[in-house]
């Protein structure tokens, strides 16, 4: 069958591609130095004197990121401001469920192999409503600025189940597939099946981090892969369809293991500026506080940088009277600032969100 845009890609191929070298010389260069920074992502994080901080802080920068390249748009302090209360604008409910989708998808792989299950649940968490498997016919891909049609999904839910069972075999293959090569293709493979109705692009993208954590390549998802990717938004469209329509599998691994060292070494140098701010902010605290002089304090700040006072009588095991205190007295000297969001006195460590949404 010669393919053609509009006309459903039920013959997508299953994997791996036939008569395809994978892993050419340069993709295992690619590879070798995309690895060597995970490690030492993966390391640095582990040495972060609080790595909660990280763990807390860079699901919600990847979910403002896969949220924009579908065109969600929020910003990372609007998605801080509300991350323990589900509130804000729609966009920002929209994105923060994708932290939500994240961590219950790791939760599912620590339990059993990733599988297209995985898939349905990290999906349905997102849109917060059960997302079945494509169903209806008639779903087409258009350029978003020309309208033109560029991809039609393969069509009926049994031909896509099929597809997806094959999707998993692959990703659990034992073959001699390097593990990054394996997720790159796999990541084709799902947004070329487009499983769902809406919400493929976030999906596979959160499933691209299960696959690292499950190949033991990280240890948490804190990895902010989407940052690198609107970096290349349209090279990472383009050589989508690249492959599919001119089998060009090897400028796409390359670019998803590309993606993966940029990702990982930006995030190392945000590590680096995290722990400088952490020691700077707990030093100034210390000497203008007694709560600049509790660990437990200093950890509730840099893990939810918007604080509240029940936040730290919960966390601190104090009084409100002694969190108030605590918090008012570290906005006095102007480590935090303090308004109103709603009906709650809100703390901001401003110092530390231009940290983390600053380009590194």
């Amino acid at each position: 069958m010669v393919w053609s845009p509009e006309t459903p890609f039920n013959d997508l191929p299953p994997l791996p591609p036939s008569g395809v070298d994978l892993e050419p010389r340069r993709v295992l260069k690619a590879t070798v130095e995309a690895r060597a920074a995970l490690a030492t992502l993966a390391q640095a994080g582990k040495l972060l004197p609080n790595p909660h901080v990280l763990i807390h802080a860079v699901p919600i920068l990847e979910a403002q990121a896969s949220s924009e390249i579908e065109n969600i748009v929020t910003t990372a302090d609007e998605l801080f401001k509300h991350a323990d209360t589900g509130g804000g604008d729609h966009a920002t409910k929209e994105a923060l469920r994708y932290r939500t989708a994240l961590f219950a998808g790791l939760t599912e792989i620590r339990r059993r192999p990733l599988t297209a299950s995985t898939a349905s649940l990290v999906c349905t968490r997102l849109h917060d409503r059960d997302m079945p498997i494509r169903s209806v016919p008639g779903t087409r891909i258009a350029n978003p600025g020309t309208r033109e049609i560029i991809y039609a999904p393969p069509e009926g839910a049994d031909l896509i189940k099929a597809k997806l069972s094959d999707w998993e075999r692959f990703v659990h293959s034992q073959g001699d597939l390097d593990p990054l090569v394996r997720m790159a293709v796999s990541h084709y493979q799902f947004e070329a099946i487009h499983p769902f109705h809406d919400g493929n692009g976030r999906t596979g993208r959160i499933l691209n981090i299960l696959m690292l954590i499950e190949a033991g390549l990280l240890d948490e998802p804190i990895l902010y892969l989407s940052r690198s990717i609107i970096a290349r938004k349209n090279d990472y469209y383009r050589l989508l369809r690249a492959v599919t329509v001119e089998g060009s599998w090897v400028d796409w691994v390359i670019y998803m293991l590309e993606v993966v060292q940029d990702s990982a070494e930006s995030t190392l140098r945000k590590i680096g500026a995290i722990r400088s701010c952490q020691e700077e902010i707990g030093e100034r605290a210390r000497a203008v506080s007694a709560g600049g002089r509790d660990a437990r304090l200093l950890t509730v700040l840099f893990e939810q940088p918007y604080c509240r006072i029940s936040t730290v009588v919960e966390r601190c095991e104090v009084s409100r009277q002694t969190a108030s205190t605590w918090l008012h007295a570290l906005a006095e000297a102007r480590l935090l600032q303090a308004f109103k969001v709603g009906r709650d006195l809100v703390f901001v460590n401003h110092e530390f969100l231009n940290v983390l949404t600053r380009d590194d």
